[in-house]
């Protein structure tokens, strides 16, 4: 009998002599002695977390968080007295009012149109739709003084079509609405691209309308993506300066925003007045904003759930 046919009724399982590579040798030990050492990368990876943590911190707390706390500071300068006097100056509330209502008035204009211009944009072809496709983003690359400059050409004294809107809340609203457009447009777009078409056929192919399939199939998938381009519409418009500068007439109690109210208290020497109402506007884009979040954070989980 051969060599191999001992060693293979003995059960020797020596690789000697074998082409498979041998086995590596694992210790045996316990304790952090047996485990591997971690990778050079790991090692980098822990020491650069907290360095850019740092980074980010700092670089938000010079840009945002230090000037905040600087204008809240110069608001309370004379108190708590001196700020709520400033604020409910019937002036002050004059302007605030006018820009909130207007803002508001503009989110759900754009709620609407806004919708209505990607479900065009997404779902219909047409000669041109890739120069209107990049008309949407216009607005966020044209400084806003040119933009009342134009509106004003157009909707001034001396208006070619015969529109006279100068001085004039509307004036106001379409100004708003001119820079607040891409908010909602390119909120809804991408959520309407991934909308599953074969729910909206199986809706049709049982007999719904064409409206009762977007209220009941199509709305309810884009109304989170809705509700946060309106949201982030009102608190840009909220503290719109340049495009209602020159075509809003800065008309005291009537079309005077609470910017331009600022901006006057600061041509007269009261920044104390000016920055207390700029802490109300930063107060009410804060919570329009913490509120998108929470909307939008019970959105994600009540995807999760139903998955």
């Amino acid at each position: 009998m051969t060599t191999t046919t001992n060693h293979a009724r003995r059960g020797d399982t020596s690789t000697e002599g074998s082409s498979l590579p041998p086995r590596p040798h694992l210790p045996l030990g316990d304790g952090a002695d047996s485990l591997p050492a971690a990778p050079p990368s790991s090692r980098r990876t822990g020491v650069a977390r907290p360095l850019g943590v740092g980074l980010v911190g700092l670089w938000l707390s010079v840009l945002v968080l230090l000037p905040l706390a600087a204008l809240t500071v110069t608001s309370l300068g004379e108190g708590i007295g001196g700020f709520w006097h400033a604020v409910s100056a019937p002036v002050a509330l004059a302007s605030l009012r006018v820009t909130v209502l207007v803002a508001a008035i503009v989110a759900v204009v754009n709620a609407v149109m806004g919708t209505l211009i990607a479900w065009v944009l997404v779902r219909d072809d047409f000669p041109g739709k890739r120069i209107v496709n990049a008309l949407i983003d216009l607005p966020f690359a044209l400084p806003t003084i040119v933009a009342s400059i134009v509106l004003l050409s157009l909707y001034g004294p001396n208006s070619p079509i015969h529109i006279h809107l100068n001085a004039t809340q509307p004036g106001l609203l379409v100004a708003l609405a001119f820079v607040t457009l891409p908010f909602v447009v390119r909120s809804v777009q991408p959520v309407l691209i991934e909308v599953d078409r074969e729910v909206e056929e199986a809706a049709a192919s049982l007999g719904a309308s064409n409206w009762t399939t977007f209220r009941r199939v199509v709305l309810p998938t884009l109304a989170p993506a809705v509700i946060s381009g309106t949201g982030l519409a009102f608190a840009r418009a909220i503290g719109e300066y340049g495009s209602v500068v020159l075509i809003g007439g800065n008309i005291p109690r009537k079309t005077q925003v609470a910017s331009q109210y600022i901006q006057q208290q600061i041509e007269i020497d009261r920044p104390l007045n000016a920055a207390a109402v700029s802490v109300v506007l930063l107060a009410i884009a804060f919570v329009t904003l913490f509120v998108l979040r929470l909307f939008a954070g019970r959105s994600l989980r009540r995807e999760e759930d139903a998955q």
